[in-house]
């Protein structure tokens, strides 16, 4: 298991690398000038050079990656300029490893910006995680129990349904009629736990977290049913049937154990993905996530930003799918030998 594990970071590592570079590629043979933002309208041409110099723009891309994962590793200063660092130290921004960038359109690392709306993403991907996952499986094994009955066919109906729904507009629907024309929760709006408590802060993430949730548990109620199903009819099953094993003990620690198996891993890709798609969902609502973020740099051509966000939410998929991985040995330990 150790060996598999270590085999898997290391695959993940050169996978970071891989990425990173082409998003760097990608981003530096965009048309937009960072350094034309960064001077502002009325610089001329010698001052844009001077801030391109200054902020590593003028840089290859090749030599732009060095920098910054030296600064992911070491942390990074801004302007990077040794001898504006001598005399006048106090425009120097010193940015701690890991270290994302720096934004001169809001005048704040990268990191920073990061720290400030990642817990929002974060926390509202972490309760529609545990809305989907909880209700979609749950929905998905009665589905399988009761295949063929009303029930079934009442759970994959609407389950069907739900998942035509776009996401903007199950959160529009949330937002109009739940909270403004019925008033049964107050208008959504953010709230951390230092602000409001955990009642406070669980209250704010109601309506986000049930709209991201519903596609996905839509999606994992005739998964689940599927597998579970599937899982029925494989012999080791009716074997535990013979040996006269109750029928809770057969669905729960043969079936459902083995149907867990691909559910793992997508849940953990599916997570992954939820702290990049959360943007329609924090649009909707206006909290002051990754999303939102995400749309205002986009706006505002803010490349440096926008590289981090990317960088970011890229390595939350490939460390989901590391730990995925490493789950999935542990669920079946064959996949350990391959």
């Amino acid at each position: 298991m150790l060996a598999y594990a270590i085999r898997r970071l290391f695959i993940g590592v050169i996978l970071l690398i891989v990425m990173s570079l082409t998003t760097f590629a990608l981003f530096f043979a965009s048309p937009i000038e960072p350094a034309d933002f960064a001077c502002g309208k009325n610089c001329s041409a010698a001052q844009k050079k001077e801030t391109a110099a200054a902020l590593g723009y003028d840089d290859n891309f090749l030599e732009q990656w060095g920098k910054f994962a030296v600064g992911v590793v070491k942390g990074r200063d801004f302007p990077d300029d040794p001898a504006l660092r001598e005399t006048a130290p106090d425009l120097i921004v010193r940015c701690d490893a890991p270290c994302l960038g720096y934004s001169t359109e809001r005048g704040s690392t990268v990191t920073d910006l990061v720290k400030e709306t990642l817990p929002v993403t974060a926390s509202i991907a972490v309760a529609a995680f545990v809305l989907w996952i909880f209700f979609g499986v749950l929905f998905g094994v009665i589905a399988a129990l009761r295949r063929g009955t009303i029930v079934d066919r009442g759970l994959v109906g609407l389950s069907l349904i739900v998942y035509a729904f776009p996401t903007f507009f199950v959160g529009l629907l949330l937002y109009k009629f739940v909270a403004v024309k019925w008033g049964w929760v107050d208008v959504p709006r953010y709230t951390s736990i230092a602000e409001g408590g955990i009642g406070g802060w669980a209250s704010s993430l109601v309506l986000p977290a049930i709209t991201l949730a519903v596609f996905f548990m839509a999606a994992y109620v005739r998964m689940t049913r599927s597998y579970v199903i599937e899982s029925f009819s494989e012999d080791y099953v009716r074997t535990a049937r013979a040996k006269g094993l109750s029928e809770r003990r057969v669905t729960f620690k043969h079936a459902l154990r083995a149907a867990l198996t691909p559910i793992v891993t997508m849940a953990g890709l599916d997570f992954a993905g939820l702290m990049g798609g959360a943007i329609i969902t924090e649009s909707v609502f206006n909290y002051p996530g990754l999303g939102k973020l995400a749309v205002l740099a986009n706006s505002d051509f803010d490349l440096p930003t926008l590289v981090g966000l990317v960088i970011l939410l890229a390595t939350f998929v490939i460390v989901a799918n590391i730990i995925v991985d490493l789950l999935y040995a542990v669920i079946d330990p064959r996949v350990r030998l391959g």
